[in-house]
Order: structure tokens, then C-alpha cells, then sequence
């Protein structure tokens, strides 16, 4: 007998190994097929992996030379189940992978190699399926109001005949009080439900409400929990008994589900859903959706400003619509309030970064005791420190960027330069090294900056900021979230973190700080992007019911894309945008698929870019975009060149990946090419 095992190694799908004859009856005493055993190898000379079976045979592949034999069974269970694995090879065939890449990233995520080395993953016995025992205190859910009843209703419906139904709610609509009764419906089904949310802070702020309803029932699934908490949800799940609620982040989506009932995807349009690095580079509201058809289970998608492609979608009817457009409570949408900047810098009024209408409007909240929350999204200081007689500028040794100055540095409180892309710090130069200059000024402002001049203008008021940097721990972040929901912080600071979600009663006031910086990127999303941040950024204020404002401040008030931010019209941001993606074949009517080819040596990776690009041009013609060198065309001392693929969407894919595995392979058989990175981005982001 033979097994097919899949080991965290890039380099193949599975690999054949003996199975000596003792270790054949232990095998098929704990499972027929052994599908989902771990299993000890020797892989190369001398390195031993633990994998895990994906199948039995009972012949060898053809034209194998020699075949080692099993090591050790490693788990007297199975640990992964048939439908994880198929999941895993869709999974490494859409995402241009291996499955032994998708294997890496699940034991990372689950930190299972740590756990296997320490004993800790030995199977009990099965116990009989049991529902966990409800706490005392679990409240009842909250009737819902009767926008909310005929939503719920609605997404029933669809979701009748559809897999996937589309929640379009707007700001403080009540999504998750919905949410709430739909899970518990499937509950009473028996099964389990999934739910996603884009980043821990999140998980952070919603946990306590879920758990008020749920108890027992709901795990918490993502970065920060302990190895004893993964073991436990990982345990529960794979014996279908003890939590029946998971909320997590993307890699909840790799979790051993017995009996998936529902998948729900909040803020389904955040980019943080996409897995960027390393390999696989899924995207876990796409791949959510495969995994719940898998399972036969429905997938809800809830957002206030939805993707595109997933609004495209849903007006083409692959996906059910529903549409949730009144406040909860009778709560008012802001009053949005636009600030011409140019305007106010050309009559010099504008003396710092916060607009006289901005700080009116503060002064006027805080008098009134109620918050302010302040949106910048870029950290630290300043962009950029430069000398004021040369205007040299600080660059990182190993990509090319600028570095970031930090005047408050989250390390020892010291100034520093950082980079953004490779994390690499540096000590602040004492002169120019070009002219010997001491004298620097600053371009551009980051939250740090905002931070200090807020707290120079409002002496009395307790400030906070919440970015990257200030949100370094799990109880950094807990306790940000906690002082500003108890009304300790009266002005909170942040980068799109504070746009994700958050539900604060006192929140009558928001400020945009800089508009403009949000389109101003080189990317065919930037604009929907923008529109996303500045309303869901604006949603955080009035959600009590209470007159709230929003204020804006941009250079072009006038610009479209403004116009339709200040009007809250995301169908006219929506139509837009469709039309100029589908004239220049970009999603949703056209499938993006990136080749980032890397190398320590600019000419290698030029050569071979142009090369895999005549090739690739001979079968697919205009479809193939560059080779271009990016903005940032050199990262952690790597040369980077981009192609990038625009296929229809009803063209064969596996066509396409036959095409890219070919032309690779004559490209990397190159002896010149022989140390070129090679990285797909399907869907990027």
C-alpha cells in the first residue's frame, strides 16, 4: 500500500511513500482511507516533515526510482477531514499554488507544527455529539424592527434558490442584530456558522455582544488567541461537538467543520480579506463562498458600501439582494459638511492641518460631551523628512521608498525612520549627508502629527490614536477600544481602522482630514477604495440616534467622486466606476491575474520579465499587460517586474494556467533565471 501526503513544501502537490505493513493496519484501524492522518516522512537527505495523507493506493506512480517508507503515524485521529482537503486543492488550482503551500498556511495559521512537536494535538476518544451547556446569564436575542424583520425575511427567500445573498445595509442598520437571528436559526438546525470579520479589531469590539447571546457556543478564531484556545476550537470543531459559532478572521476559513450550516462575510469589501503574503494568495470572501458550497451551506455578504464585483453580482442575479436603507432606531445619516482646503490655504486660513470649521465643530462636541473621531490614513509623523537646503530626502537601503519619520516611535518612545514596506528602522541622521545641512522640515502628515496638534489645541481633552503602531498587542488595542467606549477618550485618531465597524454612542462628530490623499493612488480601485473609507469612516458618527456631522476636507470638492460621497449615492460611485472598468477590462468583467517576478539583479529580473512576456504574448495576445516596473520597483534588496494578465471571465482558466505552468518552466529552465522568484497574484487586490 501507498500513501499520497501532502507536505508543507512548495514544490509538488502530494508525494508517494511505503506504507510499511504494521503501520497499514494502524492506518486503516483508524480510518478506512486514512484520509486526514498526519503522518512522520524523510523528505530530501535528512529532513523529516510531518504531512498529511491526502489518499491511499495501492500501486506507485509510474517511473519512480525508489520510494521511502512512512516514518510514523502521528495523530491517532484524523486531523483534517475529506472536504478540507478538496478545499485546500481548489484552493492551490485557482490561487496558482501547491497544495503543500496551502498545507504551510493552514498549519502557520493554526500553528499546528508547534502543537504536534509538543504532544499537545494527541485525539481523545471521540465523545457522543453533544450541544454545550448555555450559561445562566445568556440573554434572548432582541426583536428586530420591521426594517430589519422584512430583511431577514428577504434574505430567506433568496437564499431559497441562490447560495450567496447580497446585504446591502447602510451605516447603523442593525446588520449584526440580523445576523444574531439568522444564526440562530441555523443553531436550531444543529449545524455550525462561520463568521468573518476583516480584522481583529473587530473581533475585539463585537465579541462581547455576540457572547451576551451564544455563551458557550461561540469561539473566537484569530491571531492573537492563545495556542490553548486554538487547540480547543480546532478539537471542538473536528469532533462536531462544543462551540457551534466561530468568529474569526480569513484563516478561520481553514477550520475542520463537521456540518457547516452558514457562512456570513461582514464588510465583505475590505481588502484585508485578501492573503497577500506568502503564498496561497486567496481571498477569503471568494474562497468562503467555494468552502460553503462544498458543505451545502449559504453564504450571507453584508456591507454598507459593497465591492463592486460582488454589487455586479448581484445585479446580474448570481447573487439574492437584499437592501437594508434605514438606520436602526430612526437614527439620521451625518449631515456631510465639504472644506475646501485650496481655498482656505489661498486666503491663508488654513494655519495647521485642521481646517476653522473643523475646529469649530470640535470645540462645539467636546462642550457638549460627546467624541470626535479624527480619520487619517497614513502612520507616524510625517511621509517623508527632508533637508531644508537640498531637500535631500532619507531612503531605505533595501527598497525604494522613502522612510517614514516617527517623532514618537512605539520603540522607547525614541525618533526613528522607518520603512513601510520592508519594516527595517533607522536612527535619525545628524546632518545631510549630501550637504552637511542640520536643519529639517517635514512633508506631509501621518497620525502621530495629528496627534501632537490636537493635543497643542485641546489642552483638556483626552486624546488617543489608534493605528498600526499604537495597536502593536491584543490588550493595546482592547484597551483603546474600551476607554473610548466608556467615554475616557473624547477625541480618537486614526487610519482606516477606526472605519471597520466600530459601534460608539457618543460619536457625534468625524473629521476627514485630507481627501485627497485617498484617490491619489495608481490603482483602478482607488476611487470605489476612497469612496468605501469616506463612508464608512462617516458611518461611525450619530448611531444613537443623535444629530451628527461629518466634515471633509479636500482640495476639489467639486471632484465626482466627492460629489457622490457627499450625496451617500453608492449606486452613482457604482455606475462610474462599472463603466470605466468594463472600457478598460477590469473587474468584474475581466479577471485580473498578476506575475510578480523578483531577483537580486535588475538586468536578470528585466530578461527574464520581457522574455516570459513574448511567450505568454504568443497564446494570449493583448491579454498580457508589461512587463512593467512598479512605483516601488525594489523591495527587502529585491528587483521587482510586473505582468499583468486581463482574461475574460468565461475563458478557461485551467487553459490559463496550463499556459503560465508552460511558459515558466521554459523561462526558469534558463540557467541565467535560476534564482528568479516567481509569485502569482490571482484577483489581486
Amino acid at each position: 500500500m501507498y500513501a499520497e501526503v501532502i507536505l508543507p513544501v512548495p514544490l509538488s502537490d502530494t508525494y508517494t511513500y511505503l506504507v510499511p505493513p504494521e503501520m497499514e493496519i494502524q492506518l486503516l484501524s483508524i480510518q478506512s482511507d486514512a484520509i486526514g492522518v498526519l503522518v512522520r516522512v524523510e523528505f530530501g537527505k535528512n529532513k523529516h516533515y510531518v504531512g498529511v495523507i491526502s489518499h491511499l493506493r495501492d500501486s506507485p506512480p509510474d517511473n519512480l526510482p525508489s520510494i521511502k517508507p512512512l516514518l510514523a503515524i502521528e495523530s491517532e485521529q484524523p486531523l483534517f477531514g475529506m472536504q478540507q482537503i478538496r478545499f485546500w486543492e481548489w484552493i492551490a488550482h485557482y490561487y496558482l499554488c501547491r497544495w503543500g503551500e496551502v498545507f504551510h498556511a493552514v498549519i502557520s495559521a493554526t500553528r499546528l507544527t508547534s502543537l504536534i512537536d509538543k504532544g499537545i494535538m494527541e485525539n481523545k476518544k471521540p465523545k457522543k455529539k453533544r450541544l454545550p451547556a448555555v450559561e445562566k446569564n445568556v440573554q434572548l436575542l432582541h426583536p428586530l424592527n420591521i426594517f430589519q424583520q422584512q430583511a431577514c425575511q428577504a434574505i430567506r427567500q433568496q437564499l431559497q434558490t441562490k447560495e450567496v445573498c447580497l446585504l446591502h445595509g447602510v451605516t447603523a442598520s442593525g446588520k449584526t442584530e440580523l445576523y444574531m437571528h439568522l444564526i440562530e436559526e441555523i443553531l436550531q438546525q444543529g449545524k455550525q456558522v462561520l463568521y468573518l470579520l476583516p480584522e481583529i479589531a473587530l473581533t475585539t469590539h463585537i465579541t462581547e455582544r455576540l457572547r451576551r447571546f451564544f455563551g458557550d457556543r461561540l469561539g473566537i478564531y484569530h491571531s492573537k488567541i492563545t495556542a490553548s484556545e486554538r487547540v480547543k476550537i480546532w478539537q471542538d470543531l473536528l469532533r462536531g461537538e462544543g462551540y457551534q459559532v466561530i468568529l474569526g478572521v480569513r484563516s478561520s476559513i481553514f477550520l475542520p467543520f463537521k456540518s457547516l450550516g452558514l457562512v456570513i462575510v461582514d464588510e465583505e469589501h475590505e481588502p484585508s480579506y485578501k492573503q497577500q503574503d506568502p503564498a496561497p494568495r486567496y481571498h477569503a470572501r471568494n474562497a468562503a463562498i467555494v468552502l460553503a458550497k462544498m458543505y451545502g451551506a449559504k453564504v450571507v455578504l453584508g456591507s454598507a458600501t459593497p465591492s463592486i464585483e460582488s454589487f455586479y453580482n448581484a445585479q446580474s442575479g448570481k447573487y439574492g439582494y437584499v437592501s437594508l436603507n434605514q438606520r436602526f432606531e430612526a437614527s439620521e445619516l451625518p449631515t456631510l459638511i465639504p472644506v475646501n482646503t485650496k481655498e482656505l490655504k489661498r486666503k491663508k486660513q488654513m494655519k495647521t492641518i485642521f481646517s476653522p470649521v473643523l475646529l469649530e465643530k470640535m470645540q462645539e462636541t467636546l462642550d457638549k460631551g460627546e467624541q470626535v473621531l479624527l480619520f487619517q490614513n497614513r502612520r507616524g509623523f510625517a511621509p517623508a523628512r527632508v533637508c531644508k537646503l537640498c531637500d535631500w530626502t532619507p531612503q531605505c537601503r533595501y527598497c525604494d521608498i522613502s522612510l517614514t519619520y516617527h517623532k514618537n516611535a512605539h520603540l522607547h518612545g525614541k525618533s526613528l525612520l522607518s520603512c513601510h514596506y520592508c519594516g527595517r528602522t533607522y536612527q535619525l541622521p545628524q546632518a545631510c549627508p549630501e550637504c552637511g545641512n542640520n536643519d529639517w522640515k517635514t512633508l506631509g502628515f501621518g497620525t502621530e502629527k495629528v496627534e501632537e496638534e490636537i493635543t497643542a489645541l485641546f489642552p483638556g481633552a483626552a486624546v488617543e490614536r489608534m493605528d498600526a503602531d499604537s495597536t502593536k498587542s491584543k490588550t493595546a488595542l482592547e484597551g483603546i477600544l474600551s476607554r473610548f467606549g466608556k467615554g475616557e477618550t473624547q477625541i480618537l485618531i486614526g487610519t482606516q481602522m477606526i472605519s471597520k465597524g466600530l459601534d460608539f454612542d457618543k460619536v457625534s462628530l468625524v473629521g476627514i482630514l485630507n481627501a485627497d490623499a485617498l484617490m491619489n493612488f495608481p490603482d483602478f480601485r482607488a476611487y470605489e477604495r476612497a469612496y468605501q473609507l469616506m463612508s464608512q469612516v462617516s458611518g461611525r458618527a450619530g448611531r444613537r440616534g443623535k444629530h451628527s456631522e461629518v466634515v471633509i476636507q479636500t482640495s476639489h470638492p467639486e471632484h465626482p467622486l466627492i460629489q457622490t460621497v457627499l450625496q451617500q449615492d453608492y449606486e452613482g460611485m457604482y455606475a462610474l466606476q462599472s463603466e470605466e472598468r468594463q472600457a478598460f477590462h477590469y473587474p468584474p468583467f475581466y479577471r485580473l491575474i498578476a506575475l510578480n517576478l523578483k531577483h537580486k539583479k535588475e538586468n536578470i529580473v528585466r530578461e527574464a520579465a520581457d522574455a516570459w512576456a513574448v511567450l505568454l504574448t504568443q497564446r494570449l495576445g493583448d491579454r498580457v499587460i508589461g512587463p512593467d516596473k512598479p512605483a516601488i520597483g525594489h523591495i527587502q534588496n529585491l528587483h521587482i517586474r510586473k505582468i499583468l494578465l486581463k482574461i475574460e471571465t468565461q475563458a478557461s482558466f485551467s487553459q490559463v494556467r496550463e499556459y503560465l505552468e508552460d511558459t515558466k518552466s521554459r523561462i526558469v529552465s534558463d540557467p541565467a533565471f535560476r534564482n528568479l522568484i516567481v509569485q502569482y497574484d490571482v484577483d489581486p487586490v
